[in-house]
């Protein structure tokens, strides 16, 4: 497959190591934040000198400034594949959109998840009535589960809140089969959107579902912006999540008359360089083909499972098995080695970027890597005391749109060298905050302006 892709702002940076010397930085974190699409950072730096204030301003900048918002929500829409009448509101992040719709429900809703999820859709509903459900072993498993639920579930209005793709585990869920059980039985769906969209296509419209919750910085455009797209009658049949100015119509002393959906959602002045950043890198996105970014995932995936598997001592986690379809995340634990201790060797000696820990998803890694209820019970005892060294997790390896083999085999190199001989620094471990450093960590910073003294 050609690899004439969109470029990366810092794709061909070099950093330093500890003892001497530098490396090409080998991102393989892309599933916590991506780099900014080189269009999308001159888009932004273009816009610059238009930036205004939106929507009321009788500047022509602010005439500019509008426009440029509100073609960005169109470049989402289109980008989601939603449906004439789907609304999408501008938001910071899935975070920020999940709580949102979380406020949004109906007083008698209830929600329905699954325990795999990310916090961003496992937190928010537990201000409402919500049931996790637990993970069954095979994929097959989960429509019968949650259609079994939603018939034990009173509520007229119910809310299945379920992931597109693991960040743990990189698997692909199967959403518009969970999404006709749930339909089928009058529920409806919202889907956590925030790990597939930057690696393959999101078709709400396709997928039949109610609503989609994305995240700039996943998809190469870190400036701040998301979104939640999708049916316009429960985002304004209440107050907003978020009260002020640009959500209402009028205001007296006494009363308030809400604007509808969007705008009843967006309250304050918004983010109108992150929805534009969001927008472009919607484009860019759809242009290069999304189809085309999640075959060169999982031809990835692949690659990097086998040199995984190859060195003694590492141990994928999945849930699924490896004939379930992925975008490229591979998570695996090393024998002998603490998770950070794995990750800050990579950096340190390596220039490899990679994450470690329990990636958001607690439930999720407790249940890969075996820990019981108990010792659950009692690393968080742990925790609370202020000792972290127990604290369970794991090694992520994501890939990206400047992913390559060569990637794949260099941390491949990496982690055989320290199954084999362990690291060749001395690192320092503080049990308060779980993390390794290097000892000394002898790496300059770069000069930036953020970082001159004040």
């Amino acid at each position: 497959m050609s690899r004439d892709v969109p470029r990366l702002v810092g794709q061909d940076l070099r950093v330093p190591l500890v003892g001497s010397g530098d490396a090409r930085y080998v991102n393989l974190d892309y599933a916590a934040s991506a780099p900014a699409l080189e269009q999308v950072a001159a888009a932004v730096d273009e816009f610059l000198p238009w930036y205004s204030s939106v929507h009321r301003g009788a500047g022509f900048k602010s005439q500019v400034a509008t426009q440029v918002y509100e073609d960005a929500r169109g470049r989402i829409h289109a980008f989601v594949g939603a449906r004439p009448d789907d609304v999408v509101v501008i938001t910071r992040n899935t975070t920020d959109s999940l709580n949102l719709l979380a406020h949004a429900l109906p007083d008698d809703a209830e929600i329905l998840t699954f325990a795999g999820e990310h916090h961003a859709n496992l937190l928010p509903w537990r201000r409402r009535r919500v049931r996790h459900l637990d993970l069954p072993d095979r994929p097959s498993d989960l429509a019968p589960m949650l259609a079994e639920a939603i018939r034990a579930t009173a509520s007229p209005n119910i809310l299945v809140a379920v992931t597109a793709a693991s960040n743990v585990t990189g698997e692909l869920w199967p959403v518009a089969e969970l999404t006709a059980v749930a339909h089928e039985q009058g529920a409806r769906v919202v889907v956590d959107a925030a790990q597939l969209a930057p690696h393959g296509p999101v078709t709400i419209a396709t997928w039949d579902a109610d609503w989609v919750a994305l995240s700039g910085h996943k998809m190469y455009a870190p400036y701040g912006a998301g979104a939640l797209v999708g049916r316009r009658d429960w985002l304004q049949q209440r107050a907003p999540f978020l009260v002020g100015g640009g959500a209402v119509a009028f205001v007296s002393t006494d009363e308030v008359a809400w604007l509808d959906a969007p705008e009843r959602q967006e309250a304050g002045s918004p983010n109108v360089v992150g929805a534009m950043a969001l927008g472009v890198a919607c484009g860019v996105l759809e242009a290069h083909g999304t189809g085309q970014m999640l075959e060169h995932e999982a031809a990835l995936a692949v690659e990097a499972a086998a040199a995984l598997d190859g060195i003694a001592g590492l141990r994928r986690l999945r849930l699924f098995g490896d004939d379930h379809p992925s975008i490229g995340v591979q998570s695996f634990v090393a024998d002998g080695f603490h998770h950070n201790l794995v990750a800050t060797y990579l950096s340190a000696e390596h220039g490899i970027a990679v994450r470690d820990g329990c990636f958001c998803a607690h439930p999720l890694l407790l249940r890969l890597l075996g820990v019981s209820h108990d010792d659950a019970d009692k690393v968080r005892d742990a925790i609370l005391a202020g000792d972290r060294a127990a604290v369970p997790g794991a090694v992520r390896i994501s890939a990206g749109l400047a992913t390559t083999s060569d990637d794949i085999a260099a941390v491949s190199r990496a982690l055989d060298l320290l199954m084999t001989h362990g690291p060749s620094w001395n690192y320092r471990f503080d049990p308060a905050d779980g993390h390794h450093v290097p000892d000394p960590d002898d790496r300059p910073m770069p000069a930036l302006r953020a970082l001159q003294p004040r």
